[in-house]
């Protein structure tokens, strides 16, 4: 990251969970002060498409977040001593219209069917 021209991550300002946990990473690692002249902040959406368009060398944010942008290529995941999950959960309301149709869809959700797509979206499947 240090040898990068620039380096774009969500806007912390923004509010984004990804760019939040970067900011205070980037301080952790004693680097927030070598990354600040170079990061090219984006106020939600798709920090990819920075890349894309040529206002950045690299780019950091959740990996299905990456993959959805033509023209980038997925490096891999932070190393996994300073990797941030972000988990889902569902829950269901009081007042629902149709309570046994919303269990159905956390079921698979959480089964072993949405498993294979959850990959091919960036995402792991539910922990077991």
């Amino acid at each position: 990251m240090l040898d990068a021209k620039t380096v774009a991550y969500i806007d912390p300002a923004s509010g984004g969970s990804s760019g939040i946990y970067l900011a205070s990473l980037f301080e952790k690692l004693g680097i927030a002060n070598a990354v600040k002249p170079k990061a090219k902040l984006k106020q939600g959406g798709y920090v990819a498409d920075l890349i894309v368009s040529g206002e950045a060398e690299l780019g950091i944010h959740q990996i299905s977040e990456i993959l959805p942008v033509k023209g980038v290529t997925l490096v891999g995941p932070l190393p996994a001593e300073i990797q941030n999950y972000t988990t889902y959960a569902a829950g269901l309301s009081a007042s629902a219209r149709d309570v046994a149709a919303a269990k159905a869809l956390v079921q698979v959700l959480a089964g072993p069917m949405a498993a294979p797509v959850l990959k091919a979206k960036g995402m792991e499947g539910p922990a077991s």
